[in-house]
């Protein structure tokens, strides 16, 4: 007998998979009851080393045919993402997704439009918004310490090769896609989150490493993009899967009343010196591990918006659909050799 509010199915049982499932358990309302893989599972082990009674699914359709499962975590490959989310949408499931949410504009699209017609939320994992970083960051601009931004860039460095689980998948065009969207998505996203207004338009380049150890990629593994915005602000945007370094997520923001660079900053309100970085006591985004990422805090305002039948801030379908329009207008331009895309 399930004791919490939210039964939760697992579509896609893999690396993510086994960072959501402790998280949904770890909240207040929502426990993982269902999972469906395409390999065999089964029921009894799922239970002793998950916790609770879950149960395999051989069939995405049987487990989204439940009726006592109340939401749905996407963690299956990319290139699944659209048909699977679209059917959960008509199934009457809220949905959790993995980014990417697809791997067209078409089908992200079509995937808001699916959970608005029936009715559900979604949640897409841009979880980098959750961190300790992120949340300050959000903090100082709230209160204006930073002043009007001009000025923004996030870099997502990253070398995901052999030694990371999902290079087995990640280095196909099919399901890797590109470097911002198979991970530099999370740098734009937080870009976006911390630059006002709309964006305007966009130009992008991208090239790959001549490592061997990236080679069996097949796209362009750095990209670096510009993003120009509707009141006049720039920013920035590299994504890098083929660098050979320790995991980096770099923010720098300047503004009308100051600085902020990572974990240091400067303020003309806080009169702080401007000759050297005032520093901030805050854990850096500093993992590319699931197991490192906030996903309770995420998960736990997902289903608190449940709880209220709003969308959840930040992160609802809509909210990434608005990164994924940018995304997917840089990777236009960079495979036109940088020719600007205006979006709409």
């Amino acid at each position: 007998m399930s004791t919490k509010k939210y039964n939760v199915g697992i579509i896609g049982y893999g690396w993510a998979a086994s960072a959501h499932i402790d998280a949904i358990n770890a909240s207040q309302q929502a426990q993982v009851t269902a999972i469906y893989s395409s390999r065999p599972l089964d029921s009894a082990e799922l239970s002793a080393k998950h916790g609770g009674n879950i149960k395999a699914y051989q069939s995405v359709e049987a487990l989204l045919a439940d009726p006592d499962i109340h939401i749905v975590d996407i963690t299956s490959y990319p290139s699944q993402h659209s048909a699977q989310a679209i059917a959960a949408a008509r199934a009457g499931k809220h949905i959790i997704l993995e980014k990417p949410m697809a791997n067209s504009l078409e089908e992200v699209r079509a995937i808001v439009a699916a959970a608005d017609a029936n009715g559900v939320k979604g949640c897409v994992c841009f979880e980098l918004r959750f961190s300790g970083q992120m949340i300050t960051t959000r903090a100082m601009l709230a209160e204006g310490l930073l002043g009007d931004l001009h000025y923004g860039e996030v870099d997502y460095y990253h070398g995901i090769g052999p030694w990371y689980g999902q290079f087995r998948w990640n280095t196909g065009k099919k399901d890797g896609g590109s470097a911002l969207l198979t991970a530099g998505c999370h740098a734009l996203d937080c870009l976006l989150m911390c630059m006002p207004g709309e964006v305007e338009s966009v130009s992008s380049f991208s090239t790959k490493s001549k490592s061997d150890i990236f080679a069996p990629y097949e796209y362009d593994t750095s990209s670096v993009t510009l993003v120009r915005f509707k009141n006049g602000a720039v920013g920035k945007c590299a994504a890098i899967v083929d660098c050979l370094q320790p995991y980096y997520l770099h923010t720098h923001l300047v503004g009308s009343q100051g600085s902020l660079l990572d974990d240091k900053f400067h303020s003309m309100k806080l009169q702080t010196n401007k000759a050297h970085w005032s520093k901030l006591s805050v854990q850096l985004a500093d993992s590319g591990d699931v197991h490192d990422h906030p996903y309770q805090t995420q998960f736990q305002l997902f289903f608190d918006s449940l709880d209220e039948g709003k969308d959840m801030p930040q992160t609802s379908f809509k909210d990434a659909l608005r990164t994924f329009e940018v995304v997917f207008a840089a990777d236009q331009s960079a495979a036109k050799g940088g020719a600007v895309v205006h979006l709409d």
